[in-house]
């Protein structure tokens, strides 16, 4: 992917107020050899690369004065209610340094699994995406992942999947993270569940029946052993 933005001469929150009221978003490229070096990009142009995933996960070739560079996005910042990107920055890639950086995991192939074609089962995203490793020439613009071996009940952990060439994951805290799960929804679980509420449901009235008539039949003869008592009392 290749982009053109445009050298920016003045900074400062006053110099970029008056940027974006142009139609122009601020920025900054920094890393490699060189200085940081600020720049400028046309707002509505940068507004719908943004909405396509390789320009978050891929290296690309950014044009500025007529010299083109390797660089990486690294961070964008919009305003809080507005469609409007108020910074974005980036970062210029070394072929010989290896990258840090998150892609995106795009699950495929789950409508032909066990689970979902025949076990009521749809997919449950742990993870959509993944931190990775790698130098530049090795860098996918996302992560693969087949779920046609998929059953009910089966999860997919980080080491059972086969990284492309040159890539390392990179985990914080657990070291083999679950990915994906297959969780059931209906189907025989959700009858059964159904049948046991019934049950039960039915089974109370019934016991509360049963129990009624000993409880009266105790209570009368309590009642009618008083009775006596007080006649003798009388006397």
């Amino acid at each position: 992917m290749k982009f053109v933005a445009f050298e920016r001469a003045k900074q400062g929150t006053g110099a970029s107020r008056r940027l974006r009221n142009t139609g122009k978003t601020p920025g900054i490229v920094y890393g490699g050899e060189g200085q940081p070096q600020l720049i400028e990009l046309d707002h509505n142009a940068l507004w719908h690369a943004l909405k396509k995933e390789a320009f978050h996960s891929s290296i690309m070739d950014m044009e500025v004065a007529g010299n083109t560079s390797k660089v990486l996005l690294r961070d964008v910042q919009l305003h809080p209610y507005k469609q409007q990107v108020l910074h974005i920055d980036f970062q210029r890639v070394d072929a010989k340094t290896k990258l840090h950086m998150k892609l995106p995991i795009h699950y495929v192939k789950a409508e032909e699994s066990q689970a979902v074609k025949f076990e009521n089962c749809v997919v449950n995203h742990v993870m959509s995406e993944l931190d990775i490793s790698c130098l530049p020439g090795d860098l996918p613009e996302f992560i693969e992942i087949d779920l046609s071996g998929m059953k009910k009940g089966m999860s997919l952990h980080l080491n059972e999947v086969t990284l492309p060439k040159g890539v390392t994951a990179v985990t914080r805290g657990k070291p083999n993270p679950v990915l994906v799960s297959m969780v059931v929804t209906g189907g025989e679980e959700a009858v059964e569940a159904g049948a046991e509420a019934a049950a039960a449901a039915g089974a109370a009235p019934a016991a509360e029946a049963k129990a009624a008539p000993a409880k009266d039949a105790k209570a009368a003869p309590a009642k009618d052993a008083k009775a006596p008592a007080a006649k003798s009392a009388k006397k």
